[in-house]
């Protein structure tokens, strides 16, 4: 029982600490990318709120990719 205790505070802490990092790179130049949904995974392993938040995280990343895509497409073809 102690042990679980002990794991689920740990899981919670690099979490918290995971998403600060992220956090802290959508100021500074940085991978937040990485961080933000990997810290956003850990914490919805025990928070509600954490999994609505990665969900958001994740359609925005694909509308971002999706985005890129188009931009890649038309620079591409208009430089041919």
């Amino acid at each position: 029982m102690m042990i679980l205790k002990i794991k689920n505070s740990l899981i919670t802490l690099v979490g918290f600490i995971l998403v600060a990092i992220g956090l802290i790179f959508i100021l500074l130049p940085g991978p937040a990318i990485i961080f933000l949904p990997l810290g956003l995974a850990l914490l919805s392993l025990q928070y509600d709120w954490a999994k609505v938040w990665l969900k958001r995280c994740q359609r925005m990343m694909r509308k971002s990719a999706v985005q890129l895509d188009r931009m890649w497409l038309k620079f591409k073809y208009r430089n041919r």
